[in-house]
Parts: structure tokens; C-alpha cells; sequence
């Protein structure tokens, strides 16, 4: 009886050794898993200041290239609408001109 104690204390063994060995490595897994969540956010509390001013300069560079274009451009147009007003005012001028000579002719 002995004999026939001992294989099965050694399968029952078996058994709770495979049940610990799955814990085991379910748990190193848990614990593989928080060290991984603990290093990413160590990493972004590390960077995030890095990343804030990158981020900040890049909004200010944009800010100033846009602000730069749009300005380009409506200083394009204001030349424009300017060239086109100082052109009517030059023929209005001829005109008056004309008719001044018209009136001091008669």
C-alpha cells in the first residue's frame, strides 16, 4: 500500500506543481506587464517636458510662417487694390485736365 501511495502522491504532485507552474507564470506575465506599464510612464514623465517644448516651438514657427504668408498676401492684394484706385484716380485727373483745357480754350 505504501507503493501505491507513493505514485499517486508523486501525480497528485505533479498536478499542483503544473496549477503553481501556471500561476507562476500568469503572475510573471502580471508582473512583466507592470514593469512595462511602470517603464512607459516613467518614459513619458521624462520626455513630456521635451515634448511640450517641441511641441510649443513648432506652434510658434508655424504661427510665424502663416503669419508671414497671410501678411505676404494681403500686402499683394493691398498693392493691388491700391494700383487699381491710383489708376482711376490718374484718369480722373486726365479727364479733369482735358476739360479744364476745353473750358479755358473757349
Amino acid at each position: 500500500m505504501s507503493d501505491s501511495n507513493e505514485p499517486s502522491d508523486t501525480s497528485d504532485t505533479s498536478d499542483t506543481s503544473d496549477t503553481t507552474d501556471a500561476k507562476a507564470s500568469g503572475d510573471s506575465s502580471d508582473a512583466f506587464g507592470e514593469k512595462v506599464q511602470d517603464l512607459r510612464s516613467r518614459l513619458k514623465h521624462l520626455t513630456q517636458p521635451l515634448v511640450d517644448s517641441l511641441d510649443s516651438r513648432l506652434r510658434d514657427q508655424i504661427d510665424r510662417r502663416v503669419d508671414d504668408r497671410v501678411d505676404d498676401r494681403v500686402q499683394t492684394l493691398v498693392d493691388e487694390a491700391l494700383a487699381a484706385r491710383l489708376s482711376v484716380i490718374e484718369r480722373a485727373i486726365a479727364d479733369i485736365d482735358r476739360a479744364l483745357k476745353e473750358l479755358q480754350g473757349k
